[in-house]
């Protein structure tokens, strides 16, 4: 009786990818809130075309997979963000906006929602922005 090797698991699969997923992996942990990881995977998406792009990953891995990485990326990000508390939410941007100076204006991240996310979870990310933005801006 022939016994064949159990298959390996997919994690273990070697892929021509593998290298440039964990150049990206690296990339985005370099970012060290999840709010700054939001704001740079928004960036990286061309409004007009939907399309994501980042050099170096459209180098190592074509146009097209760089694209699907990036949207999963992005998409994982917001679905983190939304899993969070808001205390948690709340500590996260406050260290985004200190370490970034970026603006403390809500309507100024509309595009951070990825384009795939559903209505509620658009409306959940906008509402509980606007709420933490007013939060510190207050100092409460």
């Amino acid at each position: 009786m022939e016994t064949s090797s159990p298959a390996k698991p997919i994690a273990e699969t070697p892929s021509p990818q593998m290298p440039s997923v964990e150049v990206w992996r690296k990339t985005l942990l370099q970012i060290p809130t999840l709010f700054g990881r939001l704001v740079y995977l928004a960036s990286l998406r061309d409004p007009a075309s939907g399309r994501y792009r980042h050099e170096v990953l459209n180098e190592l891995m074509g146009a097209d997979d760089s694209d699907r990485a990036l949207n999963r990326s992005h998409r994982r990000a917001f679905s983190e963000w939304l899993a969070h508390s808001m205390a948690e939410q709340r500590r996260d941007l406050d260290e985004y906006l200190r370490t970034a100076g970026a603006p403390g204006d809500s309507r100024q991240y509309h595009s951070l929602v990825p384009p795939a996310a559903r209505d509620v979870e658009r409306q959940l990310f906008l509402g509980d922005l606007e709420t933490l933005m007013e939060l510190l801006r207050l100092g409460a």
